[in-house]
């Protein structure tokens, strides 16, 4: 969000809190892109504001985290003292969830990473939720790449390449016909919490059903070997797939992730790197 944005993004967490009840005189910002993750202080809760736009989604992440927090799946979970909801307000959808204590700086190691999000997905497992398929946001990310007013910045041989691209690797997901399961979407590093409680994943606006592999392919790449069961193949092509995806995304005229153009030239680069060992056509 740019700065008038985030100005009012705050001022919206500060008061929803305030209104509930929780003192929060101060906030520091966490994560500033397309939503906004700020610490309220005195209160001591972690606000998520997002536009209002973005509210279907907001709640559907709520829903999820409600429904994992009664498994025993490692999950940052909502805060207690309040209500478990999305709340609106001028413009903002915000979500209030308890605040851990972390220790960043520090590397986890592959197997610990692998045991939890093994966790995460046996509660997964006890969910019965309504929730969409990951070639829903393989969809999403070709319509972004498949129009031009929607990425303007892209090139034409980038866009045939990348929506091409998109489209083999998961042609050849689904020839494979593995089981699928509610998955978080995107378990990578940054939404993995080093805590006193051990690792916790937070973020579920983006769970999807889809296979194990797919969250597998987010985390770094010696997690796999700790991850029992696994397609070792489809984690690979999987990884891929993530690749293009998030290069979409960085290519979205409305995209705030922070150096984001930069990141989906350097993503680009990095997905023709990798065409010839998976039959990708750089010529599209």
């Amino acid at each position: 969000m740019d700065a008038s944005q985030l100005q009012a993004a705050v001022e919206a967490a500060r008061s929803t809190a305030s209104a509930l009840g929780l003192r929060a005189d101060d906030a520091v910002v966490l994560q500033n892109a397309n939503r906004v993750a700020l610490r309220l202080t005195p209160c001591d809760v972690i606000a998520r504001v997002s536009p209002a736009a973005h509210q279907a989604a907001t709640e559907f992440e709520v829903e999820v985290a409600r429904r994992l927090a009664e498994t025993s799946a490692p999950i940052g979970v909502l805060d207690p003292r309040v209500e478990a909801r999305a709340y609106a307000r001028d413009g903002f959808t915000v979500t209030l969830w308890i605040y851990y204590e972390t220790s960043p700086g520090e590397d986890v190691a592959p197997a610990e990473y692998a045991g939890a999000l093994a966790r995460l997905h046996a509660g997964f497992r006890e969910v019965s939720l309504s929730a969409p398929r990951f070639t829903d946001r393989v969809a999403e990310a070709e319509r972004l790449v498949g129009d031009p007013s929607l990425s303007p910045d892209l090139s034409a041989e980038d866009r045939a390449f990348l929506l091409g691209s998109l489209r083999t690797l998961t042609d050849s997901m689904l020839r494979r016909n593995l089981p699928e399961q509610l998955i978080h979407g995107e378990p990578h590093p940054g939404n993995v919490l080093r805590t006193k409680h051990g690792l916790l994943f937070i973020d579920f606006e983006t769970c999807v059903r889809g296979p194990v592999e797919f969250d597998v392919a987010h985390a770094p790449e010696a997690v796999a070997a700790h991850y029992p069961g696994l397609d070792g193949d489809l984690v690979e092509e999987c990884r891929l797939l993530k690749l293009a995806m998030v290069a979409a995304w960085r290519w979205d005229r409305n995209d705030q992730f922070p150096q984001g153009r930069q990141m989906g030239i350097d993503l680009l680069s990095e997905l023709r790197s990798a065409a010839p060992r998976f039959g990708l056509d750089t010529n599209a």
